[in-house]
């Protein structure tokens, strides 16, 4: 197991965590619903390059990359750290561990 089937999994479930925390807080059904599909397909990328599928890193990068963009929205919007600067932190760390794999098949 690579260190990017790894990110893949523990952003998912931050990403699960995280909307789940939303909705408890702020009765937010767009944080309890954004955060469990992009969680869950953070999981399934993972579950899927675990397995051999090429499609799971694709997917994985693509998720990652573009809960980035999402949270950085948020972040200019709010200003506020919390959750958007972290998710964006998280997301920098996983999106580079996943690239790093994806890099050195290419070359």
């Amino acid at each position: 197991m690579n260190i990017g089937i790894i990110a893949a999994i523990a952003y998912g479930i931050l990403s699960i965590g995280g909307g789940i925390m939303g909705y408890v807080k702020t009765q937010s059904k767009v944080s309890i619903i954004s955060g469990s599909v992009s969680g869950a397909l953070l999981i399934a990328a993972g579950v899927a390059q675990l397995s051999g599928q090429a499609w799971g890193q694709f997917l994985g990068i693509s998720i990652a990359a573009a809960l980035i963009l999402v949270f950085i929205v948020r972040l200019v919007k709010t200003r506020k750290f919390m959750p958007a600067g972290l998710m964006i932190i998280a997301g920098l760390a996983s999106l580079g561990a996943m690239l790093v794999p994806f890099i050195q098949q290419a070359g």
